[in-house]
């Protein structure tokens, strides 16, 4: 079982992914947790680039061309290996990040980057995706608690962006049947009973 997290940074999915683990571990399953930009060698790489603040002069395009080009490496590297070897695969965001991100935040042609991410991840399609939704003000509040070198580059991106990055989640939440709206601002606890929930589905 393929699983992946998505939402707005700061939104809660790196310890959901964590709780899911756990309770999958319980249960007698192997787990493996990737993350997003990265994962394997040449993808570490590649997300040192896309979130060094120092690389502010970066254009769109070629965020988006870095981070398929990670995604790629690590599916073909790793990702359809521990599928094909009966593990539960975590990753802490995936190809609709791109979608979101990159399409809807940056402004770059929906369709194109649709097709490259189907490109780029190839036979590695998520069986279900949880979107932990929380609004940009929540965002705001939470990223004020860290100091502004500790934020990377993409976390340093203004409300605006923001909100047109969450338009793109909700566009995806309401086309893809794979994808499960899950409300950001319940307890810890609260969101990971729902996950329980939707994966005993599954």
């Amino acid at each position: 079982m393929f699983i992946t997290f998505e939402g707005l940074d700061f939104c809660g999915k790196s310890t959901q992914v964590e709780l899911l683990k756990g309770y999958l571990e319980k249960n007698g399953k192997t787990v493996v947790i990737i993350r997003e930009p990265g994962g394997v060698k040449i993808s570490e790489n590649i997300r040192e680039m896309l979130l060094d603040h120092k690389n502010s002069e970066m254009y769109p395009e070629t965020e988006l061309l870095l981070f398929s080009a990670s995604r790629a490496q690590l599916v073909r590297e790793k990702i359809l290996e521990y599928l094909q070897a009966g593990k539960i695969v975590i990753s802490d965001r995936f190809h609709h990040s791109s979608i979101a991100y990159q399409a809807f935040g940056r402004g770059i042609n929906k369709e194109f980057v649709i097709e490259l991410q189907k490109f780029a991840i190839g036979e590695a399609v998520p069986d279900i995706t949880f979107f932990l939704d929380i609004p940009v003000t929540e965002v705001l509040l939470r990223k004020k608690n860290l100091k502004e070198y500790n934020l990377d580059r993409i976390e340093r991106s203004e409300n605006e962006f923001y909100e047109r990055v969450r338009s793109g989640y909700k566009f995806l939440s309401k086309n893809e049947e794979r994808i499960f709206t899950i409300d950001g601002l319940k307890t810890i606890e609260e969101i990971h009973k729902e996950i329980i929930k939707q994966i005993e589905k599954n």
